[in-house]
């Protein structure tokens, strides 16, 4: 299904970062897009940088009631991009707790997982759902035992969705680290010391752009004979 101007994505975390570029990609393709986020403040912010004609909508995708009632305002839709995340931080095991564990994995999988059982309904012939992972799922370490996991159900849950749901299409996009606001509880200087170690240590010589995981979201939702698979975008994370 080529995205066109026929095509109606709806991108749940699509007021930065990742979520952000993919929405405008999608709009510049000629989509009909609707992005939602928890904070009306970060939709109204998101769509002065976007292309005029993108709907935005204060929903928190936490709440099944507020996704459901999103679905059913828009009516049917073409494509679902779940980017939806909170700030990343390590967690070493001596500071691991359940209730932390369970927050963490709240809104990246359990509430993914929701959005996808309400969106089936909407979705039209031949759409599809993009859930968002990490390279964590492949190569994890010190602090990140929860980001590989949770990354980890990511993809077991999306390869799960493709025969179940088919045939809707789900499939996950594994990006290495962006450089995006998920960042943001690190300091600045921080951050630039953390982008600037790993892009020594790439083959590409740079941490990702948000533009650059946008592009394989897009990817997955126009190629219609793919499901089940996961696009890592990680400028050779897995290969150094």
């Amino acid at each position: 299904m080529t995205i066109n101007s026929s095509s109606r994505i709806v991108v749940l975390g699509g007021t930065s970062g990742i979520g952000l570029a993919v929405a405008r990609r999608a709009a510049d393709a000629g989509a009909t897009v609707t992005i939602a986020s928890s904070r009306a403040t970060s939709v109204e912010r998101a769509l002065a940088q976007l292309p005029a004609g993108i709907v935005g909508r204060a929903v928190d995708a936490s709440s099944g009631d507020a996704v459901a009632a999103l679905f059913d305002e828009i009516g049917t839709f073409d494509h679902l991009a779940y980017t939806a995340g909170e700030n990343l931080t390590g967690l070493p095991l001596t500071d691991y707790t359940v209730d932390r564990a369970s927050e963490f994995f709240a809104l990246r999988l359990f509430h993914a997982i929701e959005a996808v059982r309400l969106a089936v309904p909407h979705l039209a012939p031949g759409g599809s759902v993009t859930l968002t992972s990490g390279t964590a799922a492949f190569k994890g370490g010190p602090g990140w035992t929860l980001g590989a996991a949770v990354s980890g159900a990511v993809v077991s849950a999306a390869r799960s969705l493709a025969v179940e749901l088919a045939p809707v299409r789900v499939n996950a996009v594994a990006p290495g680290v962006v450089r995006s606001p998920l960042w943001s509880g690190m300091s600045e200087a921080d951050r630039e010391d953390m982008y600037t170690g790993l892009a020594a240590s790439l083959p590409l010589g740079r941490v990702a752009e948000p533009d650059d995981v946008a592009k394989a979201f897009l990817a997955l939702m126009d190629q219609d004979y793919v499901t089940g698979t996961v696009s890592v975008v990680d400028g050779g994370t897995l290969a150094a």
